[in-house]
Order: structure tokens, then sequence, then C-alpha cells
């Protein structure tokens, strides 16, 4: 393949960018990568009553953060609506379409009936083969426009992931492509659409499976070659059912409301359905390298959170403390540590960063971590109190709150030498001071190594916090 191959993601904007979509993007947008060629975002926005223009801002937000930049548009079929009535005009004077004079109540009586004797409910065509002095009569009555589906054979299938679908002929309706509001229907517009846009491949979703013999046949009707298609396997949630909110199926800004690294989430969305051996962790230069048709699945992919955590865990120990420290801003700002429009030294920042990312799973475990560092005072856990802060430990912290109160280089380097030559005087472990001091400072047991801590949350605020310790407070 060369540059000749026009892929497009086209989302109806009837909702925010979710999961499986996202992932329809990125494959469409690796396959373009991959073999030099053209992504193009196409708005899917025919259903006026649902679709809003804050919708398709927030798809086109959710793609820009994800990276998946455009070659072409975002086009929106409503602004194209004089262009689908022509091809339309084009099948009724070819005698590949017709008009259907049948009303709502008609069809749905007719639908009920054959339901009832067990028949395929499909439309009967009755107005198929009307004769044109009659359908002339008839021209002031309402009318939708049917495309003629063949009525017996099969149409076959190639797809690049599924392999070769057949379908049965006879089971085809001949599907309405104007409504009688004159408005065009899905089908039909995307046919146009992928043709008008020269798309050599439609990658979509397998629920549009069962659209793609109607699309063959008006490529068919209109003497046109069909790009290739590829259907990419639903997404299940971990008890195998349709992914949803529940199992984690939030729109992909959510996810960097939470915290998660974009290319965390692409590598795991690229992951849902394809490999490349046991390889887990890509750059986006190896993805585009790697991509093929030829190792996506043809099973459903399982939507797994905890591996998801894991992975953005895995980018965030391999991103730059410069880089997380700027990455964690806003959410210090939404945690309140530090104030809005406030820039601390970022250089600071990063040292505290660099102590913390490899305990902190998403940005919002890493901003809450850093509540210590940060925060005027600590809050310091009762069942830590009642076990570190015994008199001899809080004998051992005045010796230290003195001592460092003489430091002129507040260095991980010197108080740690502090350290020594308390415990050494004492004639007691490392740990019978560590311990209390940890508390004192960060309020729990747990934290980086404890002179760096003490370094970064600096001298004055050590010194109160120990002042308080030793106080009882």
């Amino acid at each position: 393949m060369n540059d000749s191959v026009r892929v497009r993601f086209a989302p109806s904007p009837t909702g925010h960018l979710h999961i499986g979509g996202a992932r329809t993007a990125l494959f469409n947008w690796l396959f373009a990568r991959h073999h030099g060629g053209t992504f193009i975002l196409r708005i899917e926005d025919t259903d006026t009553s649902r679709s809003t223009d804050e919708y398709i801002q927030a798809i086109i937000e959710g793609m820009k953060w994800l990276g998946l930049d455009l070659d072409e548009g975002p086009f929106r079929q409503t602004a194209r609506f004089d262009i689908y009535r022509s091809y339309v005009d084009r099948l009724l004077a070819q005698g590949k379409a017709y008009r259907c004079y049948c009303t709502p109540e008609e069809l749905e009586q007719r639908r009920e009936q054959a339901l009832a004797e067990g028949k395929n409910p499909k439309y009967d065509g009755r107005c198929r083969n009307l004769p044109r002095n009659l359908t002339a009569q008839s021209s002031e009555k309402p009318f939708a426009v049917r495309f003629m589906m063949p009525q017996d054979g099969t149409t076959v299938l190639d797809d690049m992931i599924k392999g070769r679908i057949e379908f049965d002929n006879s089971l085809l309706d001949d599907m309405i492509i104007l409504r009688s509001d004159g408005s065009p229907t899905y089908n039909f517009v995307v046919v146009v659409d992928d043709i008008d846009m020269k798309i050599t491949h439609v990658i979509r979703g397998d629920d549009h499976v069962n659209n793609t013999p109607k699309q063959l046949h008006i490529y068919l009707a209109f003497g046109w070659e069909p790009p290739k298609f590829g259907h990419l396997p639903m997404i299940l949630g971990a008890d195998k059912s349709r992914l949803s909110k529940r199992h984690g199926a939030t729109s992909v800004m959510a996810y960097k409301d939470m915290g998660y690294l974009p290319e965390a989430l692409v590598n795991y969305l690229v992951r849902l359905g394809w490999s490349h051996g046991d390889q887990e962790i890509f750059t986006i230069e190896e993805l585009v390298k790697y991509f093929s048709f030829d190792n996506v699945g043809s099973s459903a992919a399982v939507f797994n959170p905890e591996k998801l955590i894991w992975l953005n865990s895995q980018y965030m120990i391999n991103t730059s403390a410069e880089k997380l420290a700027e990455l964690v801003l806003p959410f210090l700002e939404k945690s309140g540590l530090i104030a809005d429009g406030t820039v601390p030294d970022m250089h600071w920042l990063a040292k505290a960063v660099y102590t913390l990312r490899e305990r902190a799973h998403t940005l919002v475990e890493l901003a809450h971590s850093m509540t210590y560092y940060l925060a005027d005072k600590v809050e310091i856990d009762p069942k830590a109190k009642e076990k570190f802060m015994k008199p001899e430990g809080l004998k051992l912290l005045a010796d230290l709150r003195n001592a460092l109160a003489e430091l002129s280089d507040f260095s991980a380097q010197e108080i740690e030498k502090t350290f020594g030559a308390i415990v050494g005087k004492a004639g007691t472990k490392l740990g019978s001071l560590a311990q209390p001091a940890r508390v004192a400072i960060t309020g729990g047991t747990a934290s980086p190594g404890i002179f760096e801590v003490f370094e970064i949350v600096g001298k004055d605020k050590v010194l109160r916090r120990l002042d308080k310790a030793i106080g009882g407070g």
C-alpha cells in the first residue's frame, strides 16, 4: 500500500468520545500513519434531534488529547444534504430507486401482520413496481424513496478482520434512502460520503456488519468500486457483557480528569484487539511502525481497568519529573494544594514529583501524595502517633530539631549526617529516629527516603512540624 490510503473516523455527535469510538479512531489513525495515508474526521450529524455542537467539540477535544491529528476535516453531513438529494435523483432516473407512498401506520400494520404469520417483517415491496403513470398521479402525496435491493442470490464481504461473510439477498429490505421529510438516511449518505472523499478502507465497529451488504449494493448501483472493510470486534466488560459505564466505559476526557496520561490510554486502547508478539508497552512510533490488521483479533476484547491503571503507572515512571510536574499542576490546583494561577518553583516541584512518581498510579494520586510537601501543616495518623510518638522517640525528635535548626545547608546529605550523629550519640538504630520523624513530617508511616523528604519540605516547615509533634500536637 502507499499514500493512496484514505480512512475516516465518522462519529455521530450524540455524546462524548467514549472508549469504543476512541479505539476505532485510533485504529484508523494508525493504519493511515503506517501507510503514509490520510486520516479524515467526518461528523455524521444527520440525526439533528440528538446531535449538538457541544458534542462535536467534545469529540475533537478527545481526539486532540489522544494525539490523533487530522489530515482533513471535520466535515459535517448536514452541510451536504443537496449533494445527497442529487444522488437520490440519479438513482430514481436510472430506475434503481422508487417512490414509496406507504404511510408509517400502514407499514407498522403490515410489519405486525408478518410477525404474527412468522414471516420476515421486511418491506413487502408493494410500491416497487407501481406503473409510472400511477406514480405521477400520486405525486402530490408524501413519499419516501427506497433503494431497489436484489431479491435473490448472495452478497459476499471479504472483511479484513472477520474474513469471508455471506449475506442472503432475499433477507435484505428495500431500504429508505430519502425520508418523506426530504432528509437522507444513514446507509445512503455514508456511501456517498465515502465515494466523494475517496475512502479506500472503512474501519469501524462490528455493529455495522449488517449495514455493509446494503451499502455494497449502493456502490454497485452507481458503478463505484467499494472500499475494503474491516469490522472491529466489540469491547466487553470483565463480566463479558457489552461495555457500559459500570465497567469504566466513561468518556475519554473523563480519563484525563482521573489523571491518566494520553500515551497510556492510547497504548491500552490499541492492545484491545491488536498485538505484536508479547510486547505490552509501545512508543507511538513503534505503534505506527508495527500496526497491521493481520494482528487484529476477530473475537471481542475485554476491558480491564486494573491493566489500564498498571499501564498508566508504567508511563508515569518513565515520564520525566519535569514533564510530570507540569502535568500535575492542574490537579494540585483542583485539590487546593496550590492557589489557582500560582505557579510554584518548577525545579522544586520536579524534585518533589521525582520522589513520588513510582508510588502513584495516576496524576490524581500523585497530587494527593504531595500533600505533606505543599500543605502548611499535616494531620498525624492516630495509630502512627500511638505507635511511634513515645517518650524515647520524642526525646530523639527534640535533639533532631535542635540540630537541624543549626544547619545552614539544609540538604539531604547534611540531614542524613545529622540523623546519624543523633542516633550514634544515643546508641540506638536509625529507625528509632527515622520513623517518629517520618510521622511528624508526613503524618504517616510511608514516604520516600526521609532525608530527601526533609529537604523538599524545607527547613521552616520541618521545624514547625517537629515543634508540633514534640509538643504533643
